[in-house]
């Protein structure tokens, strides 16, 4: 008998999810041959058989959570001949060198960690052609385009099972949003768009019934408050409860991770502020705007564009401003990387934006654009709240926050006028950044917030 063990799938992670199954056990398999989807925090990982032989034991099922390390397939085999060379039973680690390619191959997102962007106030041209909704502690774009061919967008699977359950609800497909990470439709998503498509047809039928006699009205949108007004993202569906705890699986896995490590090895500490954005123009592009200012900050001071080494009491401030930008997603947030922000005017942020977005939507973020931020910025105030703590991940030593638009009363030449203001949080790890390096951020931010353009 011979025992496969999960390898460590390129991540360093601790486990990975059982997606899909290709073997059953009484089968015959062959070296290389794919034997089961493994779902990570960055992606869908087919893992091929170690070697040839007849599998005699599975040890998981489907969406069950194996460690690395731990038993994932017994074999009776063919002689030891039959092994790749350099793996053994127990050492997952050599295995992984056989199996690197394929990862690489496959391995095209990681779900890790962001909110919608707030437009104060968008402009006509935008609201005409960018109905974005999601969230700039991030900005996610909604869309009534129908993807005709799932299998051929970032890395989208779905089990035979689930295909089976969608054809018995006669569920298209194309219509069915994938929550699980790397793109993987799961049952829950199947049943999830057959009971929208049963109450929109029941919704239908009533309101046929009842205002069949009625004329239908036009809603006439006033241009000034569209104009005025920061855009509201569509609302999240909430989890499901059930009052049984559930294993926490995928991106949200990954967030969990990454926040206890962030706990562990930062000494944050926030100040908080606001800026008078009452000069700004109309269309002016909120997100464009905090990260020019997030790049003034650097200027005014570099201490706060850095990576720490806590373990070495090493620090590194950095020429280039990389800006990590939290975005939320229904699976979790998402720090995706806009590169080299001391080089973009508002266009090219915005085309970088834009990039994100769709790459975010398609699962297709490249695994080094999520990664070497050298600063980090949330736009939370989208949702609400006026200012926050937010959470820096090492080896940066700072993130920027902005809260929800406010009016105040400021007073002017003895006098008082209502001002747009936005809240500002800027949390910093004390261990690298003294307490004066970041008022002096945070001054030149605000700044250049004040100014008309």
């Amino acid at each position: 008998m011979k025992i496969f063990n999960l390898p460590d799938l390129g991540e360093g992670l601790p486990d990975a999810e059982i997606v899909e199954w290709h073997v059953k056990e009484g089968d015959v398999v062959k070296e290389d041959q794919a034997m089961v989807s493994m779902e990570t925090a960055k992606a869908v990982v087919d893992v091929p058989c170690p070697f040839s032989g007849v599998v005699t034991k599975l040890h998981g099922q489907p969406g069950d959570v194996i460690d690395t390390g731990a038993v994932l397939v017994e074999f009776d085999g063919e002689d030891q001949a039959t092994q790749p060379k350099n793996t053994s039973s127990d050492s997952p680690a050599q295995l992984q060198n056989d199996i690197e390619d394929l990862i690489d191959e496959l391995d095209n997102t990681i779900p890790t960690t962001g909110m919608p962007e707030q437009h104060y106030p968008p402009s006509k041209a935008e609201l005409a052609n960018n109905d974005d909704s999601g969230t700039v502690v991030g900005e996610m774009e909604s869309s009534n385009k129908v993807v005709s061919d799932i299998a051929n967008i970032g890395n989208i699977k779905i089990a035979p099972a689930v295909k089976a359950l969608a054809k018995k609800l006669k569920v298209d497909l194309n219509d069915v949003v994938a929550t699980g990470a790397g793109g993987v439709i799961r049952p829950s998503d199947i049943k999830l768009a057959h009971q929208m498509k049963s109450q929109s047809a029941q919704t239908a039928v009533t309101t046929q019934a009842t205002h069949t006699s009625e004329p239908k009205q036009t809603q006439v949108v006033q241009p000034s408050v569209v104009v005025h007004k920061p855009k509201t993202p569509d609302p999240v569906a909430p989890q499901a409860v059930t009052d049984e705890w559930q294993q926490v699986k995928g991106t949200r896995r990954a967030m969990a991770r990454i926040m206890a490590d962030a706990h562990a090895k930062i000494v944050p500490t926030t100040i908080m502020d606001d800026a008078d954005i009452h000069k700004w123009q109309a269309g002016e592009d909120i997100t464009a705007r905090l990260i020019r200012s997030l790049v003034k900050g650097v200027k005014a001071e570099p201490a706060l564009n850095a990576w720490f080494d806590g373990d070495k009491l090493a620090k590194r401030n950095i020429s280039h401003v990389d800006v990590g930008i939290a975005v939320d997603t229904p699976d979790g947030l998402f720090v995706p990387t806009m590169r080299n922000c001391e080089e973009r005017d508002a266009v090219k942020v915005r085309e970088g934006m834009n990039i994100i977005k769709e790459q975010i939507k398609s699962r297709s973020i490249p695994p080094e654009d999520m990664k070497d931020f050298t600063i980090m910025l949330s736009n939370f105030g989208v949702f609400a709240g006026r200012y926050a703590t937010p959470v820096i991940t090492p080896p940066c030593v700072a993130i920027m926050a902005a809260g929800k638009l406010l009016n105040e009363v400021v007073p002017v030449l003895g006098g008082f006028e209502v001002h747009r203001m936005i809240p500002l949080s800027l949390t910093f790890d004390h261990r690298a950044v003294t307490g004066g390096e970041a008022a002096r951020f945070l001054a030149a931010v605000i700044k250049d917030l004040n100014k008309s353009r």
